[in-house]
């Protein structure tokens, strides 16, 4: 037996530390409500979830991205919405203008409300704005859809507007059926009238050749021949017996898009965008919306009609996106949930786990605090052999 060293009590005291040292880890879990407090405590783990963290942090802010792509949409779609009453009221007074029942005077005054109308439209694309950034001015437009053209309207004419190659000149096309060689006895013919942002131009073709060519849009008709009705042997001179509007939107690679980030990752992103939609645009420039005379206030009917047909297509494809990023939303959301639960489990510490495990470390402690006191006591042994 040795008095220098009592490795009884030296061992005990270990214990009793490493006990405390346990306790204390898991006194700071309870505190904190983590399992993972320093890399120490699961290195692997911390990794991990720090990286599930990233993910689920920008979820969240793709989901914030998305709310407000949806709030831009939504602005841009209630200007569209004020467009489209302006428009209608705009055809509205054509149709009035078309009927000999007005005077000139009549007309004139028609034509001065209809031009504070275009004017309005004007000032809508101009100033509508969301976060400081224009909507409808044109700044935006570089997605498109499609460089088809689609027949806005039409009677007895059918009639596809197709592109040829991919510089399609974007605008209005007028075409009027009729008789517009100065004879009444001539073939009937096509005339064509393209109304861009910077004008009109306008060619008649011969309606016999199948074919007609303005630019590099091609207006092909259904087969060789168009029927009509019955006019007799003759036409009347320089009159329009049908029309059909149809506009061409060209792929325009320029300008800036819309691009919302909607993934927490590089290249989580939809692109969108929307058309201009101005006056002159639309179509409706001042020389071609003019219901002063008869003649002038039936082809404003029609080139309105376009214009409506184009802000509905905006409208629509707006709407569309609105529906795309709802779907979106929920669809994060459920990503969130599922990673925060995951990451939960390899971040957060079970309270009742970690509960028991202090209880136990009490009871350690407790217990080796008293067979500390019990091996400090054996040294004393030794005084009775001193003496005897």
């Amino acid at each position: 037996m040795r008095i220098n060293h009592n490795l009884s009590a030296l061992n005990a005291w270990r214990q009793i530390s490493l006990t405390n040292d346990s306790m204390r880890k898991t006194l700071e879990k309870l505190s904190s409500g983590l399992r993972i407090n320093r890399a120490s405590d699961d290195a692997a783990g911390l990794a991990i979830s720090e990286k599930m963290r990233g993910q689920i942090n920008g979820l969240n802010m793709a989901i914030k991205n998305s709310q407000d792509a949806i709030s831009l949409i939504q602005t841009a779609e209630g200007a569209l919405n004020e467009i489209h009453s302006i428009l209608q009221r705009i055809r509205e007074l054509a149709v009035q203008a078309s009927s000999d029942t007005n005077t000139d005077v009549d007309r004139d005054s028609l034509q001065a409300e209809i031009d504070q109308l275009r004017s309005e439209i004007d000032r809508i694309a101009r100033s509508t704005e969301f976060n400081t950034k224009k909507l409808l001015n044109g700044n935006l437009e570089s997605f498109r859809a499609s460089a088809d053209g689609k027949v806005v309207n039409g009677g007895m004419i059918n009639l596809t507007l197709n592109t040829v190659g991919t510089n399609a000149v974007d605008g209005t096309y007028l075409i009027e059926v009729g008789q517009f060689s100065g004879s009444a006895t001539s073939a009937l013919d096509a005339r064509i009238t393209l109304i861009t942002a910077g004008g009109t131009t306008s060619k008649v073709v011969n309606f016999s050749s199948g074919v007609g060519t303005i630019g590099n849009v091609t207006l092909r008709w259904d087969g060789t021949s168009l029927t009509l009705s019955d006019f007799g042997s003759s036409l009347p001179v320089n009159e329009v017996v049908d029309a059909a509007v149809a506009r061409i939107e060209g792929v325009n690679t320029t300008g800036n898009q819309l691009i919302f980030q909607i993934g927490a990752n590089e290249g989580a992103n939809m692109v969108s965008g929307i058309d201009a939609v101005d006056s002159k645009n639309l179509g409706l420039i001042s020389s071609v919306v003019d219901v002063t005379s008869q003649d002038n206030a039936e082809r404003t009917i029609s080139v309105v009609d376009a214009a409506i047909h184009k802000v509905s297509t905006v409208r629509s494809q707006l709407g569309a996106v609105q529906n795309r990023l709802e779907h979106t939303i929920a669809n994060l959301g459920v990503a969130v949930e599922n990673l925060t639960a995951s990451e939960s489990r390899i971040r957060d510490a079970d309270m009742a786990k970690e509960m028991m495990e202090f209880t136990k470390h009490q009871i350690i402690v407790q217990s080796g605090m008293a067979m500390l006191a019990q091996a400090n006591t054996l040294p004393q042994n030794i005084l009775q052999l001193l003496r005897g």
